[in-house]
């Protein structure tokens, strides 16, 4: 074994690449050492600015004070029971904390799992049961899970279905509405209902789910008219609406829930990531009725809603609350888009700017086209920031969008420095 003193990031990556399979991607061949709120150390000592938060995990930044503490606290008492054997108030207060904040006027509940994917799952179990119905409706360039359910709701191929299949039936998928590529929102909507015609008929669909802001699939943000009317389209048929907000919720987009944006409530909402700063925890609320529907012991599982995870969850709440953080997800979007929109008019590889709250991203397309997507850049600029200490992300459908999610707790200053070598990195690259 290699001392702390001789550890290099490539003697690291070797070690990495003979004992874990090829299959665990890598973004960055970077090992971290330590992080403190937006920014990162390796272990060679190199500093990065962290714009990619754990994919969207770390919205309150890496270890924050308040939310370590509370794990430490609650580590003293106890670590682990299994919810369904011994109960523990954490898990009951994290629940009763969501429902309030949770869209709608109505009664809800909350149960709490593991991963985003285990969210999906359960939420579709959940409808249905409730609605003794079997098919769901997703979307094109959705992205839900890595689990074979919610591979087969995933409106991606590559990389995440390739050779994984066959998929779960029952399973279809309608198209994500994006003016800037000529889906209208009249052209999702009459998707949805040509997979009534051609597909299922409605009377046997239990649930449509959809991503308020798409990540996965380059932050593509639902118009508020889409959502009023897959809401009215559900209320029609009788089906249940899901809105996946594992990546959008707890607070990225300027409110807790994207969803609360567009005046719409959903009958049941997904969530995780930065949920409890990095502990893993994900959660499903939604209406009382629907979420009673499965019978006792129909739902659960051995790590779901683990105290250690509960206690950093209700810190997390503790310190949106203090430090204001849902205005400074507002305030932060809007200085990122004003930055970014003021490089799109240098860089004509810029073909678009879009974003909500504090999910923003960019789009990067050949000779100043929108529809040739330029993923070769996308990847060299992601490349290059490592190279000059920014970590960054890519996505998007065709692999050409590059986003950003800078925790919260950033400084204006680590944001900016951060901004300006993105602005470097595209004068490099072009």
């Amino acid at each position: 074994m290699l001392t702390q003193t001789q550890k290099t990031n490539a003697a690291l990556m070797e070690r990495r690449r003979a004992a874990i399979p090829r299959g665990v991607g890598q973004s960055h061949e970077v090992f971290i050492a330590h992080g403190k709120n937006a920014e990162v150390w390796d272990v060679e000592g190199k500093r990065y600015i962290d714009f990619a938060g754990g994919i969207a995990v770390l919205n309150t930044g890496h270890c924050h004070p308040e939310i370590m503490q509370a794990v430490k606290n609650q580590i003293d008492l106890y670590t682990h029971t299994c919810f369904q054997v011994l109960a523990y108030e954490p898990y009951v207060e994290l629940a009763e904390r969501i429902n309030e904040l949770a869209p709608g006027n109505f009664a809800k509940k909350t149960m709490f799992l593991t991963t985003g994917a285990e969210a999906v799952e359960n939420a579709i179990k959940i409808a249905r049961s409730y609605t003794k119905r079997s098919a769901v409706i997703a979307f094109t360039s959705g992205y839900h899970g890595r689990t074979l359910l919610t591979l087969g709701l995933t409106g991606k191929v590559a990389p995440y279905k390739l050779g994984f299949g066959p998929f779960p039936s029952e399973i279809f998928h309608a198209q994500f509405p994006n003016a800037a590529h000529g889906v209208s929102v009249d052209d999702s909507i009459a998707s949805i209902e040509g997979i009534f015609k051609n597909d299922v008929e409605a009377s046997r669909v239990a649930a449509i789910i959809v991503e308020p802001v798409q990540g996965e699939g380059g932050f593509n943000v639902a118009p508020t008219e889409f959502l009023q009317r897959l809401r009215a389209l559900c209320d029609q048929h009788g089906i249940l609406l899901i809105a996946d907000e594992i990546q959008t919720g707890a607070g990225r987009t300027g409110t807790w829930f994207a969803m609360e944006q567009s005046g719409v409530a959903p009958d049941m909402i997904t969530m995780a990531k930065s949920m409890a700063g990095g502990y893993p925890i994900s959660a499903v609320v939604g209406r009382a009725e629907v979420m009673d529907a499965p019978a006792a012991g129909g739902l659960g599982g051995t790590y779901a809603g683990s105290p250690i995870a509960c206690a950093a969850a209700l810190a997390v709440l503790d310190v949106f609350a203090k430090e204001n953080l849902l205005e400074r997800s507002r305030q932060l979007g809007a200085h990122m888009m004003n930055s970014l929109k003021t490089m799109a008019g240098k860089f004509n590889c810029i073909a678009d700017v879009r974003g909500l709250g504090a999910m923003v991203a960019i789009e990067l397309c050949k000779n100043g086209d929108p529809h040739q997507p330029n993923a070769d850049m996308a990847k060299a600029l992601a490349s290059e920031a490592t190279k000059r200490g920014l970590i960054l992300l890519t996505c998007g459908t065709y692999g050409n969008v590059v986003r950003i999610l800078v925790p919260l707790t950033a400084s204006d200053a680590i944001v900016d420095e951060g901004l300006a070598i993105i602005e470097a990195c595209l004068a490099a690259v072009q």
